[in-house]
């Protein structure tokens, strides 16, 4: 019931509404590794630019949630413990960046992550007569990822990410939006990031390359604090 807000909260939501009717469209990648701040900026952005925010593993989950077509194919692929193929990756984006609440865009978070993904995704936008506005590497050096991932915490429906150094919760533990507790996820730790940060090393850095032959990347430095890479980010993005 409407009618029980407060009218400052109303307005505000009248004034978010009309920006983000008249907000270009925007689609952009982020690219970095474990650690970088890819969860952290990506739903900061999706708000500020009106646009979805996506993530693979969000996706993931929620399609097996959902029981689509799509859906049943990666349970099948996850209950075998086969890998999700880069198609079945690619419906699934198809399916996200269709739905009408991504009409003016996307920031997504963790993917592509090969070069072969990163083609596929190029096709998927060209066959719907879009095109990738923008693809940004968080550069972040390694020391101060193994720091970020020992103490990142993370809320587990949302995504948001949150660090008791480089940025708090508003309340110890609780997460800012929900109140809802936050989880230190089990592959936060220096053991299994060395061999995430290998891979990402040998896999992804790839698809930086790809994106720098289109003239589409730029390198935003991810080791400053969490408001100066937004702005950094927003700075490119808006420009695009």
């Amino acid at each position: 019931d409407i009618t029980s807000l407060p009218t400052s909260v109303l307005l505000s939501e009248i004034q978010r509404r009309i920006k983000c009717n008249r907000a270009p469209e925007k689609r952009i990648v982020l690219i970095g590794p474990p650690g970088a701040g890819k969860g952290t900026q990506a739903p900061i952005l999706a708000k500020e630019y009106c646009v979805c925010r996506l993530a693979t593993g969000d996706m993931l989950r929620a399609a097996v949630a959902s029981s689509s077509p799509v859906g049943v194919k990666v349970k099948r692929a996850m209950d075998s413990g086969e890998l999700v193929t880069d198609d079945l990756v690619i419906d699934i984006l198809k399916e996200n960046i269709e739905d009408p609440r991504c009409r003016r865009g996307f920031i997504i978070d963790g993917f592509p992550r090969t070069v072969n993904q990163a083609k596929k995704l190029d096709r998927m936008l060209a066959e719907s007569g879009k095109k990738l506005d923008g693809a940004i590497e968080m550069g972040v050096g390694r020391e101060t990822i193994i720091e970020r991932i020992s103490g990142r915490l993370i809320h587990r429906k949302s995504g948001r990410a949150y660090h008791p150094k480089f940025n708090p919760p508003i309340v110890a533990g609780k997460d800012d939006v929900t109140g809802e507790h936050l989880i230190h996820r089990n592959d936060d730790n220096p053991a299994l990031f060395e061999k995430r940060y290998e891979t990402y090393k040998v896999y992804t850095e790839p698809v930086l390359n790809y994106y720098k032959q289109q003239k589409k990347l730029v390198k935003v430095n991810g080791e400053q604090g969490v408001k100066s890479v937004f702005r950094d980010l927003c700075a490119y993005i808006t420009g695009i």
